[in-house]
């Protein structure tokens, strides 16, 4: 099995040394790392090139979720896909084993990994870690709609494999689009018939501590996202797993006696709701 590792950089300081150089002494090796650059002012593309990482630069205009990890596929020979984000750094050296291992069965499509957050996250990025990246693995498929809802179709390209032939027989990621293409991916290979793995044994240090006004542009474009890819609305609705977070959050904090972030997680929640309203509506 092949693994071809693509990344989407700009200005990646120091986190794209670190990663590459882990990548580099995993157990299961990288057949190649593809760096897809957006134009960086710093030494992202010098440092990828010096740890043997193939390199195109594009202008920063033109990258976008979809198209520019599309061109960066069809560049690829590996017959798996890994696709990570520039700030994902793995946490051993068995990720790439982990992730990979489960694509070796014919019905899984596709494997995500567990995010473990970094040292700096806040007490609420925490807890989203824990809440979407769960200790217990799982696959799923389209057959689990009914209990998991829109869940089921969760899935991350901060660190996922994909099998090259059904990626693109499933018609890659959507072109132009601004965020959640890992979702409609992993909706169209179950829609293929085909079954997505979330693997925790494969780990990354990886989280954010957003701003509200940060949260609501992330909203925003998921609700964009599925604006123009409304076919996955047919299957389930995506507030009702809102709901359950908002409330198991709260359950958190509550746990904790932190009650002080209280307000803080009904304002989050608020611009989620805002910015993913307006992005269904507006796109």
């Amino acid at each position: 099995m092949k693994l071809s590792i693509i990344i989407p950089t700009y200005n990646a300081g120091p986190d794209i040394r670190e990663l590459i150089k882990r990548l580099l002494v995993q157990t299961v090796q990288p057949f190649e790392i593809i760096v897809i650059d957006s134009s960086s002012t710093d030494e992202t593309v010098a440092i990828a090139e010096e740890l043997g990482a193939k390199t195109r630069i594009i202008p920063q205009k033109l990258f976008n979720h979809g198209s520019t990890r599309n061109d960066a596929a069809k560049e690829a020979s590996g017959d798996v896909l890994v696709f990570m984000t520039q700030d994902a750094i793995p946490a051993d050296n068995q990720l790439l084993y982990h992730l990979s291992r489960p694509l070796q069965q014919t019905l899984i499509a596709g494997a995500f990994a567990r995010h473990v957050p970094k040292t700096a996250a806040s007490l609420l990025e925490r807890f989203a870690r824990e809440f979407n990246y769960p200790e217990q693995g799982s696959i799923k498929g389209l057959e689990d709609v009914t209990m998991f809802g829109i869940k089921t179709f969760f899935f991350s390209n901060v660190c996922s494999a994909i099998n090259r032939e059904l990626f693109f027989k499933a018609g890659m990621f959507p072109d132009g689009i601004r965020a959640n293409e890992d979702m409609i991916i992993s909706a169209k290979l179950m829609r293929d018939g085909y079954k997505i793995a979330y693997v925790p044994e494969a780990k990354i240090f990886h989280s954010h501590n957003y701003s509200l006004i940060e949260q609501y542009h992330r909203y925003y474009n998921i609700g964009s996202s599925l604006k123009y890819n409304k076919w996955i609305l047919g299957y389930a609705k995506a507030e009702g797993k809102g709901i359950q977070y908002l409330g198991e959050q709260l359950r958190f904090v509550m746990k904790k006696k932190i009650f002080s972030v209280i307000p803080y997680i009904f304002l989050e929640t608020i611009a989620k709701y805002i910015g993913f309203r307006i992005g269904v509506i507006v796109g």
